[in-house]
């Protein structure tokens, strides 16, 4: 039996992922969480197999989250679960120790094909992923951009303010903005506007 943790903070994709793992008998829904914050206690206090997780959650999140949990539990297996691009998300997410990265919109037998590959220690991504990981010489500006400077761009084209970004991120708006400073020095971009345009461009958002 593969325990599964499903961790997102919207109640009805919860209750769609259940329904997902209740067709199939050798997986189950051992547990919940609302937020990263939570997850990282379910994770603390209870042994899962795989992690299904959202990488935009309340609290802590996205790749401080999957690192987080992999120090708790180094053998724990970690599949994100995102609307963000894949190409964008899962070389940064693997990087971080995720075992696999998924679209939201995939089909069902994909997800549980995705659970029980990772499951028995192997790694899922889509082949047209896997092609963008192994293109040389070819990367975006953005790739230059550390984890928290990913997050920060993200969030600031998002339309969030450093006050509320600092508060997500657990930092200071004197530091929100030095990383802003340099997101922008990195993509050669003069404002913020630029920004939103770039993340727009390049399927960040």
């Amino acid at each position: 039996m593969i325990r599964v943790l499903i961790a997102d903070d919207h109640k009805i994709v919860r209750d769609g992922l259940k329904g997902i793992l209740a067709a199939n008998a050798d997986l189950q829904a051992a547990g919940e969480a609302a937020s990263g914050d939570e997850a990282l206690a379910l994770v603390k206090a209870n042994d899962y197999d795989v992690v299904m997780l959202d990488m935009s959650m309340p609290g802590l999140s996205g790749m401080d989250l999957i690192k987080r949990l992999r120090i708790e539990k180094p053998k724990l297996r970690i599949l994100v679960l995102s609307m963000h691009g894949e190409r964008q998300y899962a070389a940064r997410a693997l990087k971080a120790g995720a075992s696999g990265y998924l679209n939201k919109d995939s089909a069902a037998d994909m997800l549980v094909g995705a659970i029980r590959k990772i499951a028995a220690g192997g790694v899922h991504i889509t082949e047209a992923a896997a092609a963008t990981l192994l293109q040389a010489g070819e990367k975006s500006p953005h790739e230059a951009l550390s984890d928290r400077e990913f997050e920060v761009l993200r969030l600031l084209a998002e339309g969030l303010g450093p006050t509320q970004i600092g508060e997500k991120l657990h930092l200071s708006v004197k530091t929100v903005s030095t990383h802003k400073t340099r997101i922008l020095e990195k993509l050669g971009l003069g404002s913020t506007a630029e920004l939103v345009r770039y993340a727009l461009d390049n399927k960040l958002i």
